[in-house]
């Protein structure tokens, strides 16, 4: 199955997190910090940091390792934590 990445194709497989696909795909930062910039992708990947957010179809703040991949979704990286009560 397919979905789109900041406009790239990317393939997944069923039931594959998108983490776990844009890894897969070569991708290892998808975010940047709030402060300073800094990359980031998956650090725990099971949903207890928030360094691998994305948007998903429009919605900041979907946590990419526990997002499923769906055919069609169009993710989209993110910038800073999306929220103003997340530190990052």
């Amino acid at each position: 199955m397919r979905f789109s990445f900041d406009g790239k194709v990317i393939t997944a497989e069923p039931g594959q997190s998108v983490g776990a696909a844009l890894i897969a795909a070569g991708y290892r930062s998808w975010r940047t910090t709030r402060h300073g910039g800094a990359p980031r992708g998956v650090f725990c990947g099971i949903g207890v940091c928030f360094d691998c957010l994305v948007v998903v179809n429009g919605r900041p703040n979907e946590r990419a390792c526990l997002t499923e991949a769906r055919p069609g979704d169009d993710v989209r990286s993110q910038e800073g934590a999306g929220r103003s009560d997340l530190a990052c």
